[in-house]
């Protein structure tokens, strides 16, 4: 098969959104393929760059100059001129959250910009009116702000568009829920409801649920309203392979970390079908969700169950995802010291906990032996501390326990990533995270804890494993903008070196593959993409004008642009 055939393949691979296997499309024939004239950055130290590549049945088989690795080919070979395009290793996304992303199973999404939440109104009637068949109506997107700032209650505003049919909106960090009274009914929740663990049900001055339900609470009311939607596996389903696993592709992602593999909705089934059928085009590590109001014990022996590695499959069950806190503008990140102001009249007001320090150690002591690698949503400087403990408590070297948001670190902790082999995962794409806006908290926490936010250059120096990643959809899913803010967030920045091995062989570590991807080496699969300009010969400011043109995945051609 020619050059051009392989361009045409590849384009109507990306038509048909990467179906290989259903379309009977398969990239090229031949079984070795060689690259030549290409700035090839290969993350490996001993060979930072390289002109050339040989791949074999997908895997690296030489690397190195054109003479050098032309002269190892034979008449069979196929030969791809890169043009003198860069290189990189596969990216690595560790912490994403594609089914979430791609699903159907919102039937609206509000703007969030808006800031009068009566506004609102015409989506939701539209939205009822809309899905007339529908057990529960579900949307999403509101700002926390704009409701909290309402003139009337809450529950109020939704009610008066119905009170029989439940009405549930997530918030746009997914943080927080907005329900109607009937959502509550369904749930039995009413005025002697008290708080789930991690979660606040916010009530009026006369006691009542007022129709915000904080973190943990809210979830719960997801769980039955997807759980209600009859198809809602089949839009998890479609969303993940017409449009999450093409956008993957397209960013250059050819591996990922599903950071919430919600078990209860059958998650993990969705992605077993998707490898099934052969439409699987990245390597993924499914992060089972850690349900803090679930039984212990229960939890433990269904999580264990579901354990999978099969070391010939792209698709592997070894994570577990927690929360040990919230978020900074729910004042639900646990915090050391106190919120500035008090949000829920709670006992305490430095945030709250998911999942506490002890039952984190207990889970690690349970499961860690069985193969399962621990993923900690930790934002605040005492949640991301008592998740060290936990680690500490209970892990073991044979433990790649994470945590992730990392946002607010107490500098004591930051030689304890590196002591107890905890990497770091943070995210850096949203603008939010950005030096510029980091004082926008200061009325929650005050301006002193604000002057390092994300703080991974400390963590860095501290020896810290650093990854980046995500969080999409809260942020964007090009890997790009993340490593250009990586690298122009001083005082908290990363080198272009640093940021790129975050994105590679560093996640490739927290996926426990980087013997098998992660740097282009001798031995390795070919996981890598091209890509239309070098990051090291342009402005830091230019990075996130990078253009994916090819993405390869165990040697086969799943994108070209």
């Amino acid at each position: 098969m020619g050059r051009m055939n392989l361009i045409l393949l590849s384009i109507l691979m990306s038509i048909t959104a990467c179906k290989k296997k259903d379309a009977g499309l398969e990239p090229t024939q031949y079984s070795e393929q060689v690259y030549t004239n290409g700035k090839i950055y290969t993350v490996n130290d001993a060979e930072p760059w390289a002109e050339a590549m040989l791949v074999k049945n997908g895997i690296i088989i030489a690397i190195g100059s054109n003479q050098d690795i032309l002269s190892h080919t034979t008449e069979t070979t196929e030969t791809i001129d890169l043009e003198n395009k860069m290189v990189l290793p596969g990216i690595h996304d560790v912490h994403l959250h594609p089914l979430e992303a791609a699903s159907d199973n919102f039937q609206f999404i509000l703007d969030e910009t808006e800031t009068d939440p009566e506004n609102y109104a015409s989506e939701i009637i539209k939205a009822v009116n809309q899905n007339p068949n529908s057990a529960w109506v579900l949307g999403w997107g509101f700002d926390i702000y704009t409701v909290f700032d309402a003139t009337r209650e809450p529950i109020d505003i939704l009610d008066d568009i119905s009170t029989t049919r439940p009405i549930a909106i997530m918030e746009l960090t997914s943080h927080s829920i907005w329900v109607n009274s009937k959502a509550l009914e369904l749930a039995g929740i009413d005025n002697t409801s008290g708080n789930p663990t991690g979660g606040v049900i916010m009530k009026d001055a006369s006691g009542f649920p007022n129709g915000l339900l904080i973190d943990n609470a809210g979830n719960l009311i997801i769980d039955l309203a997807i759980g209600s939607l009859p198809n809602n596996e089949q839009n998890d389903y479609d969303g993940l392979v017409n449009y999450a696993l093409p956008e993957l592709a397209k960013n250059g992602i050819t591996s990922i970390c599903d950071a919430r593999t919600y078990w209860k909705r059958n998650h993990h089934l969705t992605w077993q079908k998707v490898e099934k059928e052969g439409n699987l085009t990245v390597r993924a590590n499914l992060g089972l969700w850690l349900y803090p109001t679930e039984n212990d014990a229960t939890q433990i022996s269904a999580i264990q169950s579901l354990y999978s590695n099969d070391p010939n499959s792209f698709l592997k069950i070894n994570q577990v995802k927690l929360y040990a806190d919230g978020i900074i503008i729910n004042t639900t990140s646990a915090m050391v010291d106190d919120y500035l102001f008090d949000l829920f009249n709670l006992p305490t007001n430095n945030g709250l906990n998911y999942v506490s320090q002890n039952r984190i150690a207990q889970y690690i002591s349970a499961l860690e032996p069985t193969g399962f690698d621990f993923h900690i949503h930790a934002i605040g400087n005492r949640g991301v501390n008592e998740a060290l403990n936990a680690i500490q408590q209970s892990g073991t070297a044979n433990g790649r326990h994470r945590l992730t948001h990392v946002e607010y670190v107490l500098p004591s902790d930051y030689a304890r990533f590196s002591q107890l082999n905890v990497t770091a995962d943070a995210q850096v794409a949203g603008d939010f995270t950005q030096p510029a806006n980091w004082h926008e908290n200061d009325g929650f926490i005050g301006a002193a804890l604000n002057n390092a936010n994300v703080p991974i250059k400390n963590l860095q120096q501290a020896n810290a494993r650093v990854t980046l990643s995500s969080d999409w959809d809260v942020s964007t899913l090009n890997p790009f903008v993340g490593m250009q803010n990586a690298v122009t967030r001083a005082p908290q920045e990363l080198s272009l070196k640093n940021a790129i091995e975050a994105y590679t062989i560093n996640g490739a570590y927290v996926m426990r593959q980087e013997n098998k991807v992660g740097s282009l080496e001798v031995g390795k699969e070919a996981d890598f993409i091209v890509i239309n300009q070098n990051l090291f010969n342009i402005p830091t400011t230019q990075i996130n004008q990078t253009l994916v043109l090819e993405t390869y995945l165990k040697g086969e051609l799943i994108y070209q642009r």
